[in-house]
């Protein structure tokens, strides 16, 4: 009986197809994954680009890497996709007595109907194409947060000089108060304020040299590196991207990660309810053997054919999940379509906006207020003016400054969100990547 056992065992294991694949699987390197991101990446101690940051973060960051872990571990459901069912080989021995003995040794093959096996394939690649959408769209996020965070580390720069400046003025004013109460021109109440107006300078030169602090580090960790190494930011804040029309946008729109990845979804969705059909078909199981009976003293070929009868289970709860859950996706592609419709007019308008009050503080506002910081400090000297006018002038000053890098950054993460939604669709942010 052990001398008939072994061949057959042999033959189902060498015919089998999945045993096949599965050999075919290893010495292709089933288990060989897309090249690790390099975390926790540290910059060179130098000047940082735009582009640079971009190259980092995309290249380590940590959520980029796992998205495309993601990517790998779907390419590995098509291969299992792709497998046939395997065999069964079984035994059945009647009768304890050798003489009257019958040993019955058999092989089931079961054969699937209805083209499961291609369901399974096509639902397993629309999930990959998924994946891959997915894999965009977390690239195009990362992509608008490094240049959110760059620009806010240009502000965040550009505020310190300010305010570093602005300590310059006030020591220069205090010094100026000095001296006229020293020439008994003014009372020593001017040079009180004047000190208090400094020392406010001071504080708010901390809190800027904290906001730099804060940007560095959230800018350093898109790409997985808690102690930011590079010398500062390289780059104009002051240069804000062109403003393409809102019809052209929306035009790019087809081709935005999220909505890609939404229509994928769907796709994903019928694939799914396809394979819930073929499974309503009953797969045939193909039994082939031999029956030694002893009494007899002779060998009888065995074949035989399974059919399930789908009388109660036709594999309708599931059908119907899978078509529910596919109508739910058509209604999820519309809703991601009103949103992010929603989110590049806001951006837009944002951006355009931002636009147009930095002409008007660049052409107006700002001339005009250090005209009249430039006289006042004059005419302070002078004696023509009390330093309470020099102290309203340079409030003003800063506050047309300050408002002119607010409305910088709010422009530069107006265009952020639009490479966010528009991911490598849009060109918004050309003119200002270094």
């Amino acid at each position: 009986m052990r001398r008939r056992l072994l061949p057959l065992g042999l033959a189902a294991l060498l015919f089998n197809p999945s045993f096949a694949q599965t050999v075919d699987a290893g010495s292709n390197g089933a288990y060989e994954t897309r090249g690790a991101h390099a975390l926790r990446a540290a910059e060179p101690a130098a000047p940082l680009t735009l582009k640079a940051a971009l190259e980092l973060a995309l290249g380590a960051n940590p959520e980029l890497s796992a998205a495309g872990r993601e990517l790998d571990a779907v390419e590995a459901t098509i291969t299992q996709a792709g497998v046939r069912p395997n065999p069964q080989i079984s035994t059945l021995i009647e009768d304890t007595r050798k003489s009257t003995r019958t040993t019955t040794l058999q092989l089931n093959q079961p054969i699937e109907l209805g083209g499961k096996r291609a369901a399974r394939i096509d639902a397993a690649e629309r999930g990959r194409d998924a994946a891959s959408a997915d894999f965009d769209a977390k690239r195009a996020e990362i992509r608008a947060a490094v240049m959110t965070a760059f620009f806010d580390v240009l502000t965040a720069q550009e505020r310190l000089r300010l305010v570093q400046s602005s300590v310059l003025l006030a020591q220069r004013a205090t010094i100026a108060a000095s001296r006229r109460v020293t020439a008994g021109k003014v009372s020593p109440v001017e040079e009180t304020k004047a000190r208090v107006a400094e020392a406010g300078v001071r504080v708010e030169s901390f809190q800027a040299t904290s906001e730099l602090s804060t940007a560095r580090k959230r800018l350093a960790a898109t790409w997985g590196n808690p102690s930011p190494r590079f010398e500062r930011a390289e780059g104009s804040v002051e240069t804000l991207p062109t403003l393409p029309a809102l019809g052209e946008l929306n035009t790019r729109l087809a081709n935005a990660p999220s909505l890609v990845r939404a229509r994928l979804e769907v796709n994903r969705r019928q694939a799914l309810a396809q394979v819930e059909r073929t499974r309503r078909i009953p797969d045939v199981t193909v039994s082939l053997g031999t029956k030694r009976n002893e009494e007899l003293g002779r060998n009888q070929a065995i074949f035989g054919i399974s059919i399930p009868i789908p009388v109660f289970d036709r594999n309708q709860g599931n059908l119907l999940e899978a078509l529910r859950r596919t109508d739910k996706a058509r209604d999820e592609l519309i809703a991601t379509e009103v949103r992010l419709s929603g989110e590049l007019a806001q951006a837009h308008e944002r951006l355009n906006a931002a636009r147009q009050e930095v002409d008007t503080l660049q052409n107006d506002i700002l001339p005009g207020a250090q005209s009249a910081y430039d006289a006042a400090t004059k005419g302070f000297e002078l004696g023509k003016f009390s330093f309470l006018e020099v102290l309203d002038a340079q409030r003003t000053l800063l506050q047309a400054k300050s408002q002119y890098l607010r409305t910088l950054t709010e422009g530069h993460r107006a265009a952020a969100e639009i490479e966010r939604v528009l991911g490598n669709a849009s060109s918004v942010t050309l003119a200002v990547t270094p």
